[in-house]
């Protein structure tokens, strides 16, 4: 049983991954059309570098005054934090079932 909700956890992770997967090149692209300044401190190839991820999650988003970005960066922030909970406790329940 311990092993299924594991799974269901993955489950959950992948989900949390195509939502992910969706809107967080659709925020890039707003920036990169929109507010190149801020799109400059991310870098390039900020899809998966971890400084703009860890940006991601902390909320940094929120000092940009454009609605229609933070609109697109909140889904993607949740989207991760989906991910990061969904493979957390997979590995947690996996491990509860090594001991």
């Amino acid at each position: 049983m311990v092993l299924f909700l594991a799974l269901c956890f993955v489950g959950i992770a992948i989900g949390g991954a195509c939502a992910f997967v969706i809107f967080w090149p659709l925020s890039l692209v707003h920036l990169r059309e929109r507010d190149p300044a801020l799109r400059a401190r991310l870098g390039d190839g900020a899809f998966l570098r971890p400084a703009a991820l860890r940006w991601l999650l902390a909320g940094g988003y929120r000092e940009s005054a454009d609605r229609q970005f933070t609109g697109l960066a909140t889904p993607a922030r949740i989207a991760l934090m989906t991910v990061l909970f969904g493979l957390g406790m997979a590995g947690l329940l996996w491990l509860w079932w090594l001991a």
